[in-house]
């Protein structure tokens, strides 16, 4: 067993208590590590070390020389993916094709802010006087990121590569559940040319998040996780004014109309919901299905589901592994009991039992149907793999369903009729919204929410902009301006497009369709 360090100013070390927490692989309830628990006495002094590395020098390193590094760190990512993989699998309880798909895609992200350093630029703007106004965009010092459990690793990159590509400097701190690989990555900072003290990792609890978010010299926020902590986290921030942008997950509707490609539908709605064990923010936990096809697709869904192999994510025939922790075992285990009193049972609804599964948090893909959009376990987010079948009869009354929740994070609708489709779309109350199609997520476009998901938006540009974790446009008048200069335009998000670019529907067997 490991015990790790955290890093702080380009160094290792201990936390000033000396105190240490537990770490599990959820497919054995095994402890595989110790990490150190950072108190608020640790947290500032990451935050010095932050600072200390911005105003040193970091603020003024080139775009060049930022893009460099980002190239830096993907090159070692993927050399050093199989590695780090197999911990992801370990320490998440993932399946570990999954796993590897992740970390490519976390490379991928580092090498689109490799390239996007060199694009960000400001505006001329004119001005009715003798004189130019110019409209620079700056990092913004420093950010405080705070990550899921769910994509340990890439929800991580999500937040780090914006903002090294934008220029800030950052405290970074991992999930309770799942610190690992991004401990173990950050061996690699200093050697992909990173100066010390620009990412600094605590480890930690909540009270180590929390003072994050009230350290005084912390710039901006950002934080993926659940609807109540973003409540906390935006209430909390507010006292020093601080930037935050917020993803809080979903209870996004997956919606199917009787003239979809049944086949692919039937396939969508199981990947949906049942991808990463279900711990996933924009997950298609809410499955809509007119009635024409209602009972045929149930009875689809139900058979494939009964195919699904519960197991250790490091055995590749695996198709769902267990989820993250024995508390989170425990949440799911009691929406299935709240959905045996609100709906049917088509399949599942308990804990999985059998060889191999006896010490591990592993539950069973779990199908509820003829559910009320009134019940619990259709409105709240459960986090697991549970599947709420609500039927419909026309495009107005999916429309009623689908934007009949708190939240907005994403949706989904399948249909042959493009028009129908479009006009699904806009009106659809989601930051994303696929079209015959689930989960595909670029690192282009913007990822976000509507309504309780959350504010602000990831990836894209708008993840190096004011927007998301890192850049905040500001103005300075041009040397010959008499009046006071422009303030930079706020934009304002529309749905991304339906995408073109699939990740493919190849069935992935056990009920599951593998990521293309």
């Amino acid at each position: 067993m490991k015990t790790y360090e955290m890093l702080i100013g380009g160094e290792w070390t201990k936390a000033s208590t000396r105190k240490t927490f537990e770490v599990f692989d959820p497919a054995t309830g095994a402890v595989i590590a110790k990490v150190p628990e950072a108190s608020a006495a640790d947290v500032d002094r990451a935050v010095r070390a932050a600072r200390a590395a911005f105003d040193g020098g970091w603020r003024d390193a080139t775009a060049q020389e930022r893009g460099r590094i980002l190239f830096r760190l993907a090159q070692k990512m993927r050399a050093e993916l199989p590695r780090l993989a197999e911990l992801e699998t370990r320490n998440s309880g993932k399946p570990i094709v999954e796993s590897e798909y992740d970390l490519n895609d976390v490379a991928t992200c580092f090498e689109y802010y490799g390239g996007l350093a060199t694009k960000i630029h400001g505006e001329v703007l004119p001005v009715p006087d003798n004189a130019v106004s110019l409209a620079l965009r700056e990092p913004l010092g420093v950010a405080g990121q705070i990550i899921p459990w769910n994509y340990p690793l890439l929800m991580a990159a999500w937040k780090l590569a914006p903002a090294i590509c934008a220029g800030c400097s950052m405290v970074i701190k991992p999930a309770e559940q799942t610190p690992l690989t991004l401990l173990e990555f950050a061996r690699f900072f200093e050697e992909c040319g990173l100066p010390k003290g620009v990412v600094n990792v605590v480890t930690g609890f909540g009270e180590t998040g929390a003072a994050i978010v009230a350290h005084g010299d912390v710039d901006k926020i950002a934080f993926t996780g659940s609807m109540q902590v973003g409540k906390i986290i935006m209430k909390n921030a507010a006292s020093t004014l601080k930037k935050v942008s917020l993803e809080l997950g979903g209870k996004s509707p997956n919606i199917f109309f009787a003239d979809a490609d049944f086949e692919a539908a039937v396939d969508g709605a199981l990947f949906g919901v049942f991808i990463n064990q279900g711990e996933v923010c924009s997950a298609g936990s809410r499955v809509l299905i007119q009635r024409p096809i209602y009972k045929k697709m149930l009875d689809a869904m139900v058979e494939k589901a009964k195919t699904i192999k519960l197991g250790s994510g490091l055995d590749r025939e695996t198709k769902m592994g267990p989820v993250v922790s024995k508390e989170q075992m425990a949440r799911v285990l009691k929406y299935q009991r709240i959905g045996k009193k609100e709906a049917k049972v088509a399949v599942g609804g308990g804990r999985a039992t059998g060889r191999g599964l006896e010490k591990g948090y592993f539950v069973q893909p779990t199908i509820f149907y003829d559910v009320l959009n009134s019940a619990q376990i259709a409105r709240e987010e459960i986090f697991g793999p549970v599947m709420a079948v609500i039927p419909f009869d026309d495009e107005a009354e999916a429309l009623k369903i689908a934007n009949d929740t708190p939240y907005g994070l994403a949706a989904a609708v399948w249909s042959r009729d493009i028009f129908k489709c479009f006009r699904m779309v806009k009106r659809l109350q989601a930051g994303i919204v696929w079209v015959n199609h689930m989960q595909p997520t670029y690192v282009e476009a913007p990822w976000g929410g509507y309504k309780m998901s959350g504010v602000g938006r990831e990836l894209g540009p708008w993840g190096a902009a004011s927007a998301g974790r890192g850049a905040a446009p500001r103005c300075r008048r041009g040397a010959a301006a008499r009046r006071a200069g422009s303030r930079p335009c706020s934009a304002s998000f529309a749905h991304p497009p339906p995408s073109t670019r699939g990740r493919g529907r190849a069935g992935g067997g056990g009920g599951i369709p593998r990521r293309g």
